[in-house]
């Protein structure tokens, strides 16, 4: 299935810590799959408390590596 376009425009207009929600529409793929993806072994996440979040640079990291950094 084709990747829905990316909510946002820039890295500049995400949150310092990006949760499940935050992951999907700057992917443009759906929630479930942000949450998935918050899930996998090779994914910057943090657990605070009974939260899951991704520090904004970690998440841009894992991007470029994952995309070969063609953003």
């Amino acid at each position: 299935s084709k990747l829905k376009e990316s909510a946002y425009k820039s890295y500049d207009e995400l949150p310092l810590f990006l949760n499940a929600n935050t992951v999907a529409k700057a992917l443009g793929v759906s929630p479930s799959t942000g949450y998935e993806l918050l899930h996998e072994k090779d994914f910057p996440a943090l657990k605070i408390g009974n939260r899951i979040v991704v520090p904004k640079q970690e998440f841009i990291r894992w991007v470029e590596q994952n995309t070969g950094g063609k953003v």
